[in-house]
């Protein structure tokens, strides 16, 4: 039999859901994109409440639901337009601890089930660490159930008082960028980009501290004196592009900031190699579009990665530039190595939730924090 194709109650109105994002995390919004759209096929009413920007970039209205604008802040303005979001919903799922924080003050003194969905490992250091911890503990504990993308972020709500955490399926949809058109072959892309006769190296992320571009700067250092020289493209935007600019310049690097672009699946249809040198993402878009591309991926060991690729890519310890740029050198001097890591790469991809899976699971969660309702039937089938 088919899963769900229906979630609507004999003589009611269908399940109505809010949906909370924060700033637009790629894999998150990519996650509530396809969450919407099953969802909505299922006789689900969403609302997402995000800010324009990402529904500009995700078009969730596109998908069935309803959009409300919610700025990413805490302040009593949005979290009242959060709540006036969430009145008469059967249910609200955050996506991320800025979201999930949110919508539990939003929540307060309701009785609302709240899902909350964590899809990366926060970062912060110093006195930030210890109100990240304040925050963390604040969303899990106002939370029916925590589903977290990895084992360890799983564990890590159990740690901060949650009262029911599980391992969440998690689907990036693909293609999440744009496919690659049979009128710009690799050849063209590459050549566009300034890698003819060089080999290509690909990361994408946006310029932020703790995604590791100082640390590819490091590295991309020791790529200069091979032959020939690799050109390496990083695509993304923010607030570090000056100063990671002017080290490529003053040190005379192989690196060409090329800033947010929609044409990743072509830029990675024509690299060598794909790099992540340091991301806190669960489950890394780029680490999982790499794979399903067959590209072989160079990453730090952070976040969710090696739960994440396995054996299908090759690792590094977290914040070594040197380990980092020897493991590129030694597989752009090995065909064969790269081959096999290509081919790993999708059988590794082959074993991840798809997004029918992803909807089900979060379907299951629904009924069993909204069931039994008045007059009620679980799912259809």
């Amino acid at each position: 039999m088919s899963p769900v194709t229906s979630h609507v109650t004999h003589g009611q109105s269908p399940l109505r859901t809010v949906q909370v994002l924060g700033g637009g995390n790629a894999g998150s919004s990519a996650h509530v994109r396809s969450l919407t759209a099953g969802l909505v096929a299922r006789g689900v009413r969403i609302t997402v409440c995000a800010p324009d920007h990402v529904e500009r970039a995700y078009g969730f209205t596109a998908a069935g639901a309803e959009h409300v604008h919610v700025p990413r802040s805490s302040d009593p303005v949005s979290v009242a337009a959060l709540r006036t979001a969430c009145a008469g919903a059967d249910l609200v799922h955050a996506h991320g601890l800025h979201a999930s924080f949110r919508a539990a003050l939003a929540l307060s003194g309701r009785p609302t089930p709240l899902v909350v969905t964590w899809h990366n490992h926060t970062h912060a250091d110093g006195p930030r660490a210890h109100l990240l911890r304040l925050l963390e503990r604040r969303a899990v504990k106002a939370a029916t159930v925590v589903l977290g993308t990895t084992s360890e972020l799983v564990d890590r709500a159990r740690r901060r008082g949650a009262r029911d955490a599980r391992l969440a399926a998690v689907a990036v949809p693909r293609p999440h960028t744009a496919p690659a058109r049979p009128d710009r072959p690799g050849a063209k892309v590459r050549a566009e980009l300034g890698a003819t006769g060089r080999p290509l190296l690909i990361t994408v992320a946006s310029l932020d501290p703790h995604r590791g571009h100082e640390l590819l700067l490091d590295a991309a250092r020791a790529w200069r004196t091979a032959e020939p020289v690799p050109l390496v493209v990083v695509a993304g935007e923010g607030p570090l592009r000056p100063v990671l600019q002017r080290r490529i310049e003053g040190e005379g690097l192989p690196v060409r900031l090329i800033g947010r672009r929609d044409d990743v699946a072509e830029l990675l249809a024509a690299a060598d190699l794909a790099l992540l040198p340091g991301s806190w993402e669960a489950r890394s878009v780029l680490a999982q579009e790499a794979l399903h591309a067959r590209v072989p991926l160079v990453a730090a060991r952070t976040g969710g990665i090696a739960e994440l690729v396995g054996d299908a890519a090759e690792l590094v310890p977290h914040g070594d530039a040197e380990a980092f740029a020897a493991a590129v050198l030694r597989l752009l001097g090995d065909p064969e190595r790269r081959r096999r890591l290509g081919e790993a790469g999708a059988l590794q991809a082959a074993t991840w939730p798809t997004e029918d899976e992803t909807v089900a699971q979060v379907l299951s969660v629904y009924d069993e924090l909204t069931q039994p309702r008045p007059f009620g039937q679980r799912f259809v089938t």
